[in-house]
């Protein structure tokens, strides 16, 4: 009888259909925004550009990370943060709110495990910055399991491999005052991208001693595991910088340099990286130089464009990409022609998930 009860139940919970990200509208991008009243929300939008819903956020958000097969999104508030939301994108509801260990602080990324099971989030130890992966059971309700060292200071974005559960952590490098985010050690910064094995162990190292001010904050990764990462110079914006690098792992890395009459346009920031669907162009944005600069896998310029306060940025499934700014709009990006796809009344974040 318990073995005929036992199998019944079971047939009772697999005939129930499970959610896609279908049910939620299949968004393509995730956005965080302020809104008009000053709220914060995180938003999903449509290919191009269509608000399909929003939630709620208590402060300014960051970025998000989608689970990679149901329609669950965490987003993150805008570091130093203290809480990251678990949102069911189809009801709207908040599933669970993350709060960091005393002590530590979540600094605006995180990234699932292949199959979904553990979410691994981005943090610092609030007094001396130095990096913290938090591992949690995104299988059994968010309940933290641990958490492992970074292998630098003030990590910032967070990858996981492309069909792999290796992940790649960009450490800033910058130590900052708890508070107020004051940088406290310009002077002796080593950031670097580190490979890492999903229980912590270092499976490679990259750095850039001879920029040791450029700071390693964004990622963007290709389905054949090259990796973009997007720069933020800490030292003298009189001297012009590359902003841009690219890596595979066991390789060399390849610095892009802006044309010389784009050398300074940028500001010593790039905001946000992505690599534009099929072809080989990788996009840089800076919301301070209010540019977007695209460049070919070997590095060569390939063209720019200016928008004032574009920050996010992700591929266009059209080819090119999809940006969005701080009025509230969001366009499509080819060959360096803008083309508008949206306007609202928001204040788009720093970045454009997409999913």
């Amino acid at each position: 009888m318990k073995r005929r009860a036992f199998l019944a139940s079971l047939a009772a919970a697999t005939a129930v259909p499970r959610l896609s990200w279908a049910d939620a509208g299949s968004p393509a991008y995730l956005a965080a925004a302020q809104e008009p009243s000053g709220a914060h929300a995180l938003y999903g939008l449509s290919a191009t550009g269509e608000r399909l819903f929003s939630q709620p956020m208590p402060a300014r958000g960051h970025a998000a990370t989608a689970h990679p097969t149901r329609p669950e999104a965490v987003a993150f508030a805008r570091r130093p943060g203290t809480f990251a939301l678990v949102i069911d994108c189809v009801t709207g509801a908040t599933t669970a709110r993350l709060t960091p260990p005393e002590g530590r602080q979540f600094n605006g990324h995180g990234a699932y495990s292949l199959d979904g099971a553990v979410l691994y989030t981005s943090e610092v130890v609030a007094e001396g910055s130095a990096g913290r992966i938090g591992i949690w059971d995104a299988a059994r309700g968010y309940a933290r399991l641990g958490e492992f060292a970074s292998n630098g200071i003030g990590p910032h974005e967070i990858r996981r491999l492309p069909g792999s559960d290796d992940l790649v952590i960009a450490n800033g490098g910058i130590e900052t005052d708890p508070s107020d985010r004051t940088p406290l050690n310009l002077d002796r910064m080593r950031p670097n991208l580190s490979y890492l094995s999903p229980e912590g162990a270092v499976l490679e190292v990259v750095e850039l001693p001879e920029m040791a001010q450029n700071s390693i904050r964004h990622l963007a990764l290709k389905s054949d595991g090259l990796v973009a990462f997007a720069m933020q110079w800490q030292g003298d914006l009189a001297e012009p910088v590359p902003l841009l690098g690219l890596h595979r792992r066991g390789g060399a890395v390849v610095l892009a340099d802006p044309k010389d009459s784009e050398m300074f346009a940028m500001k010593g920031y790039a905001g946000s990286v992505a690599f534009a669907p099929g072809g080989g162009e990788v996009a840089i944005t800076s919301p301070r130089g209010g540019r977007i600069q695209a460049y070919s896998f070997e590095g060569t310029p390939l063209w720019s464009v200016a928008r004032a306060d574009v920050c996010g940025l992700g591929p266009c499934a059209e080819g090119g990409f999809v940006a969005t700014d701080g009025q509230g709009a969001v366009m499509r990006v080819r060959a360096g022609v803008l083309e508008p796809l949206s306007a609202a009344p928001l204040a788009w974040d720093n970045h454009l998930v997409a999913l």
